[in-house]
């Protein structure tokens, strides 16, 4: 089975019946990730479609403060969301320094509930990968995916040291940064990515499809000198050991089977 780790399926819109359709075709199993209200209820409706298809909820920081002022009314959809995300802090997009209280907020709220509720959380780190791991350490949050790391080394290393797994994504097949990073990862803590339709349209221009993990897979194997087969056990190894005995997921799995 392929995995890809942080999509956002809703955003396929219009080239969401394709998306499906490789999804089913190569037997992706994916984590369509929110950044919103509204699109954790329409991923929950994708998710409904296909036992492929974890749907999980969060607020992303660049929506962060709209819902600053109303996180209690967010516990419903924390409550029923099998994992967190996508959560954290982005310092690098978001130019606007005044929203960077905001993002700290929100993001406490998501790591308070992951804490009471043993929930694992799907992070971006972007431009603020030192304040997102002091805030992982200070709700001793043990079950965590880093989306799409790009930072520098030392904070990389620290959370590795954490156990964090990391999520290895398109810029694998550009970044010679990127692929530094997935050279010298622990391969236990290794997963795969797409951050699709959003993620290749961002670095290319082309909107990215499911598919495009077995390229991503392709480059690991490459760079770690190992098989695509190899690369394909170890993320899904490592994703089952993440998930191990999670009563969350098991009853997310209960749900569509």
């Amino acid at each position: 089975m392929l995995i890809d780790a942080h999509s956002h399926l809703d955003r396929y819109k219009e080239n969401l019946a394709h998306a499906l359709e490789q999804i089913e075709q190569h037997h992706i199993f994916t984590i369509t990730n929110s950044m919103d209200l509204p699109s954790y209820k329409q991923n929950v409706k994708i998710g409904a479609t296909s036992n492929l298809i974890l749907p999980v909820f969060g607020i992303h920081p660049w929506n962060a403060s709209e819902y600053v002022g109303c996180l209690d009314d967010l516990d419903w959809a924390i409550a029923d969301s099998p994992m967190i995300g996508e959560i954290g802090l982005d310092y690098y997009f978001v130019n606007e320094t005044s929203k960077y209280d905001d993002q700290g907020t929100v993001f406490e709220h998501f790591l308070r509930a992951a804490s009471t509720q043993k929930k694992i959380v799907i992070v971006h780190t972007k431009g603020a990968e030192s304040e997102t791991l002091q805030l992982l350490e200070k709700y001793n949050t043990e079950r965590v995916v880093i989306h799409w790391y790009s930072g520098p080394w030392h904070v990389l290393e620290a959370m590795a040291e954490h156990g964090f797994y990391f999520t290895i994504g398109v810029e694998v097949l550009l970044s010679q940064h990127i692929q530094e990073i997935a050279r010298c990862l622990p391969a236990e803590l290794i997963i795969t990515e797409t951050d699709n339709p959003g993620g290749n349209e961002s670095l290319t221009g082309n909107i990215g499809t499911p598919s495009l993990v077995k390229d991503v897979i392709g480059k690991l194997a490459e760079i770690r000198g190992t098989s695509d087969h190899g690369i394909m056990t170890t993320v899904q190894n490592n994703l089952i050991r993440l998930g191990d005995k999670d009563p969350w997921l098991a009853q997310a799995k209960a749900s569509t089977s």
